[in-house]
């Protein structure tokens, strides 16, 4: 699988979540609408180049930002990365924060998840109108992400001076509203340290068409019940505009690497 293989830097792609709908000093050379068996992605395919580097980006919600977690077409967005030939993707996230190390505005690259969602379009492997599955498929999915790029990530923050938590489970959430302190407790029961809504399907689909993938995921706000407010949009805000600049760098030191 491509998750034990060495990455493979001929284009890479990334996805930019909330915060990120433009990537920053891309030279760009060329924007892609393309249709997919699927259906259209969340936003035209940008490529370019990062310090001298192809890369490929899309907004994840669209740009400007106007999908919600739960409708993002996720399997659109894949398909045209691999069809525009990026070989490894960067997904980033914004989070919420359950473990003590993971406040507002920390950077984490998170290494396990968990998905807690339903009713979306999770999987290549089922028919398509006018096309049948020839055989059932079932891809090994024990390490979710390319431990190649988590390695990669992690020297790009510590070259950087960017503070970064290397380790975390990720509990995949169906959103768009925000979680309950009981849920929250209980996914921290079942050792989630941190609460994204759009980390699935989008990595396992990434594995089924052997796309290297990794999650760079920036805290946002505690979760529900790990602080004594409640959350709100102006304290999200904060810690996208505080912590973004960090991702930025991270971003453009591995490409550039």
């Amino acid at each position: 699988m491509a998750h034990d293989t060495p990455v493979n830097t001929t284009l890479i792609g990334i996805i930019g979540g909330t915060g990120l709908t433009e990537l920053e000093g891309l030279e760009i050379t060329g924007e892609q609408v393309i249709e997919t068996p699927w259906g259209m992605p969340s936003a035209p395919l940008v490529s370019g180049k990062l310090g001298g580097v192809p890369v490929v980006f899309l907004a994840r919600h669209g740009n400007p930002h106007r999908y919600p977690p739960h409708q993002v077409n996720y399997r659109a967005n894949i398909w045209a990365l691999k069809h525009a030939g990026a070989t490894a993707i960067v997904g980033v996230n914004a989070v919420g924060g359950i473990h003590a190390a993971m406040g507002p505005a920390q950077i984490v690259i998170p290494d396990q998840l968990i998905d807690y969602t339903w009713g979306r379009g999770h999987t290549f492997f089922e028919s398509v109108v006018d096309a049948e599955l020839e055989h059932v498929t079932h891809i090994d999915f024990t390490h979710p992400y390319t431990e190649t790029l988590r390695s990669a990530l992690q020297a790009a923050a510590q070259d950087e001076g960017v503070s970064c938590v290397d380790f975390g489970v990720y509990a995949a959430t169906q959103g768009p509203r925000l979680e309950t302190a009981a849920e929250v407790a209980r996914m921290e029961r079942d050792g989630c340290h941190l609460i994204g809504m759009t980390g699935m399907p989008e990595a396992a689909l990434a594995a089924e068409l052997e796309i290297d993938y990794a999650c760079l995921a920036l805290v946002v706000n505690w979760a529900a019940g790990k602080s004594d407010h409640i959350i709100t949009m102006d304290e999200i805000q904060a810690a996208i505009d505080e912590g973004m600049s960090g991702v930025r760098a991270m971003l453009a030191r591995f490409i550039a690497s």
